[in-house]
């Protein structure tokens, strides 16, 4: 059994939580007289607990309150037992009000009847004031209505005009792009037109000469080439005026292959002697949805910024391929997934540092002297791909060179509708098989690794070749190598020849931003390679890791 003096503390403690609540109490007998009240409502009100003991609930109420509390709080109260968040004001000792919001339960007695009227009471200042400054700034907002409406009608004249400016502003900025681009091809076109002139009017002049002293045997010959020459020069001129004209954004079915061919007369002009050019046109290539004229004047330009970029000579290489984008890729670079076209640009250059690559596409940002700018620059290049529901991919390594690659969206209207992989299952891995993957690129090494996890691999990654060339070393169940091309101190071939040293027959899948055709004929990797080409898909990657580690 419980001491008394346990109880007896259990009594002052429901005595101080009754006194000391966050919330006024009253106990009323049915009458509505008080027959007790706790500190707390005291406090609320400025009067001591013992005046207001013995008054009635209504007594401390305003007097829109007393006729309330007749008329619906206490017949209420009376019918349904209960009455919950009525709001009130109650009277201080200093005469203000006091906003409260007051419960009711009643007690019923075994026989029936009410025995008294427990009200709890919740100061309610803040919400009044709350509502208040609702109410009126729901006030004011109605008040603006008017001047919004009006001010409205303002702003979109405003805009229609500012709209009417931009566009006429971007037409006369396309067009002056393409007098500039025609500037930096005037020197290479100049030569080329002088040598066709130079067999038309050395041509006309020997069948002259012959004509003249009645020789006729070679002037058939001799006419034949100077039409040649001239049929050279009229395709020469259809073309820079094809480029030149000014025309609105047309997009239309391309055939991208034959647009790269087509411009191999006037590239060959624009790059010279120095540079060796090559293409490499997909068989098979879909049709894209863009304007011909653009992509041809995005294609030269970029080929005149690569131009720019080997001022010792190189090799330029012109690439089209079928492609498709995934939701992940998509996701990070705010582009539809679906299946596109791909025309890369690939150089064999200086290459740009990762900080000049986060500026290329910034409108007027350049790396040349003043005077020196080339082409649209990158800029308007990203715009154009962006503006034809694309994407403008750019990886550059110091010293090795620069892929600009575009990716245009398929038109299905202009060919067929089948789809790349479509239902072919994604071959998966399992946690025994462990991969080895090397990427000096943090981020891409993260991604790299979680695509592998997710295909159910194992995965070590190393950050370079020297630490890879230790994992091989510490490590025997390392089952395939997956590197990076270009690499410092040793490129990704010469890391593959190091490991298969230690462990013979290593498979070996190579990945880089550089097209296959790239690396393979520059001799950085032999043709025969697996090879992976960045960005790559969940399935692309999984395909290629598969075909490696089963051969």
């Amino acid at each position: 059994m419980r001491s008394r003096s346990d109880i007896g503390q259990d009594v002052d403690d429901l005595v101080d939580l009754f006194e000391n609540a966050p919330c006024g109490y009253i106990s009323a007998a049915p009458d509505g007289r008080i027959m007790l009240a706790n500190r707390t409502l005291s406090s609320w009100l400025g009067i001591a607990s013992e005046k207001i003991v013995g008054r009635k609930f209504i007594d401390f109420l305003t007097m829109p309150g007393k006729i309330y509390f007749e008329t619906h709080f206490a017949p209420l109260v009376t019918m349904q037992g209960a009455f919950n968040e009525v709001a009130l004001d109650m009277v201080k000792a200093d005469g203000s009000r006091l906003p409260v919001l007051v419960n009711a339960v009643a007690r019923v007695a075994e026989g029936g009847g009410v025995r008294f009227i427990r009200i709890t009471i919740f100061n309610a200042t803040d919400r009044r004031r709350y509502e208040k400054e609702l109410v009126e700034a729901r006030a004011a907002a109605e008040r603006s209505t008017a001047a919004l409406k009006e001010l409205n009608s303002h702003l979109e004249e405003r805009v229609s005009a500012v709209v009417q400016e931009k566009l006429a502003a971007e037409s006369a900025l396309h067009q002056a792009q393409k007098i500039e681009a025609l500037g930096h091809l005037t020197g290479g076109v100049a030569h080329d037109f002088n040598n066709m002139l130079a067999v038309v009017i050395g041509g006309l002049n020997m069948a002259q000469r012959r004509i003249e002293r009645g020789t006729l045997d070679d002037v058939p010959k001799l006419l034949a080439a100077a039409l040649d020459g001239a049929n050279r020069a009229a395709t020469l001129t259809q073309r820079l005026l094809a480029f030149a004209r000014q025309q609105p954004l047309s997009p239309g079915s391309v055939d991208a292959n034959k647009l790269v061919a087509n411009m191999a007369e006037i590239l060959a002009s624009t790059l010279g002697e120095v540079i060796q050019k090559e293409t490499v046109l997909a068989s098979g290539l879909w049709r894209t949805k863009a304007d011909a004229n653009q992509l041809e004047n995005v294609v030269l330009n970029l080929a005149v910024n690569a131009r720019d970029a080997m001022p010792e000579g190189g090799k330029l290489t012109i690439e089209t391929a079928n492609t498709r984008i995934d939701e992940a890729y998509a996701a990070d670079h705010d582009i539809a997934p679906g299946q596109y076209v791909m025309i890369a640009v690939t150089d064999t250059g200086c290459g740009m540092p990762p900080e000049v690559i986060e500026k290329a596409i910034d409108p007027f940002f350049t790396t040349k002297p003043v005077g020196k700018g080339t082409g649209l620059g990158l800029s308007q290049v990203f715009g154009f791909a962006k503006q034809s529901g694309g994407h403008l991919k750019i990886y550059s390594e110091v010293g090795t060179g620069t892929t600009m690659k575009i990716y245009l969206p398929r038109d299905y209207d202009g060919d067929g509708s089948g789809d790349l992989y479509k239902d072919e299952a994604v071959p998966r891995g399992s946690p025994d098989e462990v991969i080895l993957l090397v990427e000096d690129d943090a981020s891409v090494r993260e991604v790299h690794t979680r695509m592998l996890e997710e295909l159910g691999y194992s995965v070590v990654a190393a950050d370079g070749p020297l630490a890879a060339l230790q994992i091989i070393a510490a490590r025997s169940d390392v089952a395939l190598l997956f590197t990076d091309v270009v690499m410092a101190p040793m490129n990704g071939r010469k890391l593959a020849d190091e490991a298969r040293i230690k462990r013979p027959g290593l498979p070996v899948v190579f990945t880089t931003g550089y097209s296959r055709n790239a690396v393979v004929h520059n001799g950085v990797l032999d043709p025969g390679v697996i090879f992976l080409q960045k960005p790559a898909t969940l399935g692309d990657l999984a395909r290629k890791v598969r075909a490696a580690l089963d051969t």
